[in-house]
């Protein structure tokens, strides 16, 4: 039988994995393929290489990662995924209770489950932005903000997060993994070092289009990333193969085909915003791949039921203040067409 404490948890549900045949907005992936350098550094790939253990410490993509944000790699850990590094965060750098928002990223209060730290659950403003002053004033062991906020889209202000770790004695712990596609707001990963008590975590799954590939990473002052691999050594030294290491380093090397891809994702969004606020709906002002949208007649429910009867897969969660809305990924202008044709006719 399994460990009781195992039995009782509730693990993270992932958004629908269809087979095929839907137009696919569920899950915040890329519309867009990964850059052409991948394929060809997978296609050149010695394959001999994989009787071989990886560099268990990624020390090329470490490099390469730390130059592109503006750090030594001694600030950077890298992890399958940054679901995983994540993780390894609240394992190592939370104590006891972690406090987050009420409407954010639902893996945060699984984590805490799992590692039995009591949740401070801090609700969101009215209009679903952070309230900094909260976390201020909340004794706790850790604090963790996605900047910008699933499933929200919303994100603070740099500075407002720097203050905040300022004026905590805890960790705070950052998920970055949608600053990429921001308007104002900007990755806090270049200044991090500087602070004792701030973590960045980023991942490829978005912007780089490599959900599939998992590797995401976090960056931070040297005693923090050290604490991570602490974790990860007591896991699995060898959480990156050999193919993620060279998949992922051509892709942050085409800096050029990156800024594309993202440009194309940030015009089709706020083109879907307009057309759909042009219409009467409400549409949440977006710094992420996805919207956050509530039809002006409609229930957030019937809204999803409907789109997928029409092979249009979106996301909705059910809680209290998120249930009028549905989460649209951002996918191809086609596909967004396609969503907004059908969402108009209800």
């Amino acid at each position: 039988m399994i460990a009781k404490r195992i039995a009782a948890l509730t693990p993270y549900v992932a958004g629908e994995q269809p087979a095929g045949g839907y137009i696919k907005l569920n899950t915040n992936e890329n519309p867009y393929p990964p850059s052409p350098s991948v394929a060809e550094a997978l296609r050149v790939f010695d394959t001999e290489k994989l009787r071989l253990y990886p560099d268990p410490d990624s020390k090329a993509l470490t490099a390469e990662i730390a130059a592109y944000e503006g750090v030594r790699a001694e600030n950077i850990f890298l992890g399958n995924g940054s679901d995983e590094v994540l993780a390894f965060g609240f394992c190592a750098l939370f104590e006891k209770q972690v406090a987050f928002a009420d409407v954010t990223y639902s893996f945060y209060p699984v984590y805490c489950d799992l590692y039995g730290f009591k949740k401070i659950i801090l609700p969101l403003n009215p209009d679903f932005t952070v309230d900094s002053s909260a976390y201020k004033k909340t004794a706790c062991g850790g604090i963790v903000i996605a900047n910008p906020n699933a499933p929200v889209s919303l994100s603070m202000d740099e500075q407002e997060i720097i203050q905040l770790a300022k004026s905590v004695s805890c960790n705070v712990l950052i998920d970055e993994a949608y600053i990429d596609f921001a308007r104002n707001t900007k990755s806090l990963a270049s200044v991090a070092p500087q602070f004792k008590n701030l973590l960045i975590v980023k991942t490829f799954s978005k912007s780089y289009s490599l959900a599939g590939l998992r590797c995401g990473y976090a960056v931070g002052n040297a005693e923090l990333i050290e604490g991570l691999n602490r974790v990860k050594n007591c896991f699995n030294s060898y959480t990156l193969g050999a193919l993620c290491q060279t998949a992922a380093l051509a892709a942050v090397r085409d800096r050029a085909y990156f800024n594309q891809t993202v440009q194309k994702i940030l015009s089709t969004r706020q083109h879907t915003a307009d057309a759909l606020q042009k219409a009467g709906h409400t549409v949440i002002t977006s710094d992420a791949n996805f919207l956050f949208v509530r039809h002006s007649s409609v229930s957030g429910a019937e809204a999803y039921a409907r789109l997928k009867q029409q092979n249009i897969l979106v996301r909705h969660f059910a809680a209290p203040r998120t249930a009028a809305y549905i989460r649209v990924t951002v996918g191809t202008d086609a596909e967004m067409d396609a969503f907004t044709n059908a969402f108009l006719k209800f």
